[in-house]
């Protein structure tokens, strides 16, 4: 990609559990690359690996992305009996990351939020101790924002470094899915995995832009809208999931194309606007340079192989680790290399979004008009 001018770069990282290890390898691809984020948005998931970008230079995070991954995959591989590794997740969870709790603890009626859950997700805190600085999260270059659900009032919660501190408690409460996990606390409230109402952070990574600078973005999803119709019962509910946490993908893309050409054309007929239209604090936003300034989306999709299930969200044996991984790290190097994308100028005016597809697709990559 030609980068006549400074560019800011984000990273914006879907939910989709033991999928995201394909966003861990994509990103230690990129930073091979020399692309490095100055703001990473996650949900679920995604959450947790922008921690674990955010909270570590830029010289540790391929390994502290890998010391995660490795540790809640634990040590077991079984080629060719993977679904295995589910079965183990379901009964034993995953190691450093939730375990299981004793059936009377988790059918109780204590009446404690906390214990609303079949797991207890406290290894994921120890793990997060031990792999974020918190500190450098906090105070350091890379901005964080994660996405949250209050169970009380249902209202979707940015979670923002730059707004706030934050701290192990908030990439716990955006993973924080039912039934399997309870609910977070933060502050006297209660939260769940943000991927229940929004499985991208993308409409606000672009709408709380704060400068005219051209951002590039670089979105890593797990679950693809296009996929083969179900032909057995065992790949309905792969299916299914792929449909219900893409669906709302391409609708924020195409609304904030919409918004971002709405907002050029006010600023191209600002002159013959009305004091009072261009005084509208919704007119002023969408005239402000922020709002018109280019923007070029990557889109980079996981693509599932014939033998996953609906069970490859929660398979975190290492086998199954292994394949997302090496499949994030050669999408972002076909991406990279492709004629399209490596001409394209990140100055140019207007939204520019890229499709990349994987390696069996005739056209790689192709501009979404």
């Amino acid at each position: 990609m030609k980068r006549t001018t400074r560019h800011r770069t984000t990273f914006v990282l879907q939910g989709g559990g033991a999928l995201g290890a394909y966003q861990a390898g994509a990103v230690c691809r990129l930073a091979e690359a020399g692309i490095l984020p100055d703001l990473v948005a996650g949900i679920s998931i995604g959450a947790i690996n922008a921690a674990l970008i955010a909270g570590n230079p830029p010289d540790r995070r391929a390994e502290r992305l890998t010391a995660f991954w490795e540790r809640v995959s634990g040590a077991a591989s079984w080629p060719g009996l993977r679904f295995l590794g589910a079965g183990i997740a379901l009964t034993a969870g995953a190691p450093g990351f939730f375990a299981p709790r004793p059936w009377p603890a988790a059918l109780d009626a204590s009446g404690l939020p906390g214990h609303a859950g079949f797991y207890d997700t406290a290894p994921l805190r120890h793990t997060l101790e031990d792999l974020v600085d918190f500190d450098l999260l906090n105070a350091g270059p890379v901005r964080l924002v994660v996405g949250s659900v209050n169970v009380a009032t249902g209202n979707f919660i940015w979670f923002d470094s730059a707004e706030r501190r934050i701290g192990p408690e908030h990439m716990m409460a955006s993973g924080a899915l039912p039934l399997g996990f309870p609910p977070v606390e933060i502050d006297g409230d209660y939260f769940w995995d943000g991927g229940l109402v929004m499985n991208t952070p993308l409409a606000r990574v672009i709408e709380s832009r704060a400068d005219d600078l051209p951002l590039v973005v670089w979105q890593v999803d797990l679950f693809p809208a296009r996929g083969p119709v179900p032909r057995s019962i065992w790949t309905v509910e792969a299916r299914e999931k792929d449909i219900r946490f893409s669906s709302r993908i391409r609708a924020v893309t195409d609304r904030m194309r919409a918004k971002h050409a709405l907002a050029a054309a006010l600023h191209a007929h600002a002159d013959a606007l009305p004091a009072a239209l261009k005084a509208d604090p919704t007119v002023a936003r969408l005239l402000a340079p922020p709002a018109r300034a280019p923007l070029t989306l990557i889109h980079l999709i996981y693509r599932a192989k014939p033998y996953e299930t609906g069970a490859k969200d929660y398979d975190f044996s290492r086998e199954a680790m292994r394949a997302p991984w090496a499949a994030g790290v050669a999408d972002v190097a076909r991406s990279l290399s492709h004629p399209q994308l490596s001409a394209h100028d990140a100055t140019k005016a207007g939204m520019h979004v890229f499709d990349a597809a994987d390696s069996e697709e005739k056209a790689p990559i192709h501009e979404r008009g």
